[in-house]
Parts: C-alpha cells; sequence; structure tokens
C-alpha cells in the first residue's frame, strides 16, 4: 500500500499519524522456520539483513506478514537514506522498523482494520528490540504532528485513517505523506565524463516520465563519496547507449547515455520555474523504486 503526497497536514479524530522514514521499503515473512526479507519489486534482501532476519525469526508466531521500513539512524536519531548506502559498514546498524502487520499466526488481516492490525504489531514487537522497532506514533493533531517533523529533521509524516483497511498496490488517499525535506527519486537516464580529480563520472543527467516521454529535469554534481561514485560508475557503464532516453536531450557537452533502469534518490532546495532541481545532491540508488514510477504528475 502506497501513500499520496499531500501539501498540507490533515486534521480530525479519525486520522493517526506517523514518522516517514528515509530508507528502504520492506515487506518481512515468515513462514515457520523460514524468513524473508524482499522490498516493494520484489528483490530478495534477507541475506544482507542477517540480524534482522535472526530477530523476526525469535518473534512468537511463526506465520505472518509485516510491513516496514529498513533504515540507518544518525547520532539525532534521525533516518536517512545516505547512511543506509553505506549498510555493509559494520559500523552501521540497521533497523527494521515496522508499521503494519498484514498477517499474524496464519490469519489474513489486509481487511482487518489499521487500528486493529496496529494492536497486533504491539504485540509482536512493543518496542525497539535489537534490530527491530514499531514505527513512532505522534500526537492525533496534524499541524503538531508536522511542527515535532520540522523541528527534529525528520523527512515528514504519514496520515492514516485508522478505519482503514490495508489494500496491497494501491496509491491510497487513506495514507497521506507530508514531507518536510525535499527529496525523490528520478530516473538516470545519463552522465557527463569527470573532470579534475574526480572519478568515474562528473554529473548525472536525471528526468520523470511525463505523459511515458522522460523529461529532463536537471544535472546532479554532487553528494558523491569515492565509495557510490565506483559503484555509480560500474553500474552506469553496462548501461550505456548511443539512443538518449529523454524525449528532448539536454544540450550537454559530452553527454553519455545510459538505458533508464536506474533509479536515485535525490535531494533538493526546490523547483525552477522552468521545472528544473535546483541545487541537487545524489543520495543513493533506489532498489524498491521502479523507473516508471518516476513521474512527473507525482512530482514532489
Amino acid at each position: 500500500m502506497l501513500a499520496s503526497l499531500s501539501k498540507d497536514p490533515v486534521s480530525g479524530s479519525e486520522w493517526v499519524f506517523e514518522e516517514k522514514y528515509d530508507g528502504i521499503r520492506a515487506v518481512a515473512y515468515r513462514d515457520g522456520e523460514r524468513v524473508r526479507v524482499l522490498s516493494r519489486t520484489g528483490q530478495d534482501l534477507t541475506a544482507g539483513a542477517p540480524r534482522i532476519v535472526e530477530a523476526l525469526r525469535a518473534l512468537p508466531d511463526d506465520d505472518f506478514v509485516l510491513d516496514g521500513e529498513l533504515v540507518v539512524f544518525d547520532e539525532e536519531g534521525v533516518s536517512r537514506f545516505q547512511l543506509l548506502q553505506r549498510r555493509k559498514d559494520p559500523r552501521m546498524r540497521v533497523m527494521y522498523v515496522v508499521f503494519d502487520c498484514l498477517r499474524s499466526q496464519g490469519r489474513d488481516l489486509l481487511r482487518r482494520p489499521l487500528d486493529e492490525r496496529r494492536k497486533r504489531l504491539l504485540e509482536l514487537i512493543p518496542t525497539r528490540s535489537g534490530p527491530l522497532m514499531p514505527s513512532r506514533r505522534l500526537p492525533r493533531d496534524g499541524a503538531k504532528a508536522l511542527a515535532t517533523a520540522r523541528e527534529k529533521g525528520w523527512e515528514g509524516i504519514i496520515a492514516k485513517l485508522a478505519a482503514s483497511p490495508y489494500e496491497p498496490g494501491l496509491r491510497a488517499r487513506a495514507w497521506l505523506k507530508v514531507k518536510v525535506r525535499g527529496e525523490s527519486e528520478f530516473v538516470i537516464a545519463g552522465y557527463t565524463p569527470p573532470q579534475g580529480s574526480r572519478t568515474e563520472l562528473g554529473a548525472l543527467l536525471v528526468g520523470l516520465y511525463d505523459s511515458g516521454k522522460l523529461r529532463f529535469t536537471g544535472k546532479v554534481g554532487t553528494g558523491y563519496t569515492q565509495e557510490t561514485l565506483r559503484d555509480l560508475g560500474a553500474k552506469l557503464q553496462r548501461l550505456r547507449t548511443d539512443m538518449p532516453a529523454f524525449d528532448e536531450p539536454p544540450r550537454v557537452k559530452d553527454a553519455i547515455w545510459v538505458k533508464p533502469r536506474l533509479v536515485a534518490q535525490i535531494a533538493y532546495a526546490e523547483w525552477t520555474a522552468n521545472g528544473k532541481l535546483r541545487q541537487p545532491a545524489f543520495l543513493g540508488l533506489r532498489i524498491d523504486k521502479k523507473p516508471e514510477e518516476c513521474t512527473w504528475a507525482r512530482r514532489e
């Protein structure tokens, strides 16, 4: 189930509010001793999360499905997507923040109200324990919840109708996201050659799909570490092509085109009047998003 973007927080006693995390969406499945962790796009993340898998296996339920987010918190307790990119570093403690229980003890809970699913979730994971924790709930006041998110530097908040069922695959109005930080996903369709001491690439050329055509939205030349440059460079080399995927290719000197298969998480200050990103910075690659999901109509 996906959240719809909202510019302003909602109000009313029928809504509950949670922290919006800056990580990778993941669904956990347990069937007896078998535990799997999959991304939204079906990528198997199990092998890369051994601590989380063991913690899930230790829960007092041998037939469940949980929905949540893989995150890494900074020293201030704020989830940061760029830290998650370094999850192979033993110093990075990856957490699984769980916000929904879709199945428990072999019983399907999809049609049950959110409040009931939340109650069962808290029976399984009542507090932060090892690499597992329930999502943080906020006061049932949208304006106050958003103010808390701004004060703490969170990505934003999620508002959910307490009586709503879980609707897989639907971008529903029963879940609304209000963002504080300017971050979103963009399709990589090219890059510029490196200059000076920079290796692999100079800047990524990114865009969004608009009525089925890829629309150029800007050059992203900052936010890279040597590790991310090496990783990106290897991936981009395999995707090189002579034909630009952009509907109207930007006039960028020596641009190198790639097939639009990779999705980047980009932070930015704002949108310019002509539809370009201002002060964009690369945060990492998304493995839980498909390029065709990155659309102009859903830009944030």
